[in-house]
């Protein structure tokens, strides 16, 4: 069974959601994102959201987007982030999924991303500008490595766009709470409760919700209808304002950060 569907299985039996984590791998080095998700895991981190930095973020906000840049200009590349990967699976079995952009993993191939995502431990993939339509190639390279394969669903999308998600969404699917990019955001949208409702009307499968997501009392309010919510503005924002510090400072900071967090879901 995959990590993912393993530690939704324990969850669902404990009756709680999952607490996830996103940042920016190479951010403000390698190392650093190394320690900081075995970190994670030990704070109560369920699972962790490893972004791949690109050129063209079109799914994410300035926070992020700031760190993908200071990660690219670090001369961070897809094979660092799996040799980060498998240096932390080493040390944790924290499933992680890795978000990255299609362009990305066409150039490194679609064949090798699966063997060597395996090889080092990745347990899911989520592409943010890939639709479910034109997925065929990937679907086709993660079914047989046992990758989890995430799309997405917005609070504009039709019962017909949910059921495509369904389809071809394994380990979980990821419900945008808002139409727009990422960010923390002071109060959660008003309709996001009936939105995940809806959605929850339409599958079986785990609904994980971010963007905006950043306070512990939003983590609290999603947790008796969500499966599972995923923060990464508000890490990410963490991580910048403490880059000054030494790395083993930085780490027990946003872990901590992230532990108070993850505690809004027990």
């Amino acid at each position: 069974m995959n990590r993912i569907d393993r530690t939704f299985a324990e969850l669902k039996e404990q009756g709680r959601a999952a607490f996830s984590v996103y940042l920016c791998a190479g951010d403000p080095d390698l190392e650093t994102t190394r320690d900081l998700v075995v970190s994670f895991d030990k704070a109560g981190v369920d699972f962790v959201e490893l972004g791949m930095p690109f050129s063209d973020p079109i799914a994410d906000g300035p926070v992020i987007q700031a760190a993908g840049q200071r990660s690219l200009d670090r001369g961070t590349k897809l094979a660092d982030v799996l040799d980060i990967a498998a240096q932390i699976r080493e040390q944790s079995d924290i499933p992680i999924v890795l978000m990255t952009y299609y362009n990305i993993i066409h150039r490194f191939g679609l064949d090798n991303l699966a063997r060597e995502a395996t090889r080092v431990g990745i347990d899911g993939l989520i592409i943010a500008d890939l639709i479910p339509e034109e997925a065929d190639d990937l679907l086709a390279v993660a079914r047989p490595a046992d990758l989890a394969t995430v799309f997405f669903v917005a609070p504009t999308s039709t019962d017909d766009r949910i059921k495509l998600a369904e389809e071809t969404s394994t380990g979980f699917i990821y419900c945008v709470s808002v139409t727009g990019i990422t960010g923390a955001r002071d109060a959660l949208p008003p309709d996001l409760r009936d939105h995940l409702r809806r959605v929850r009307a339409l599958t079986t499968k785990p609904l994980v919700v971010g963007f905006g997501v950043s306070r512990p009392e939003h983590v609290q309010a999603l947790s008796d209808v969500a499966d599972g919510i995923i923060v990464g503005s508000a890490v990410v924002r963490q991580i910048e304002q403490a880059s000054n510090l030494p790395r083993e400072q930085l780490v027990e900071q946003v872990a901590a950060f992230a532990g108070e967090l993850a505690a809004a879901t027990r």
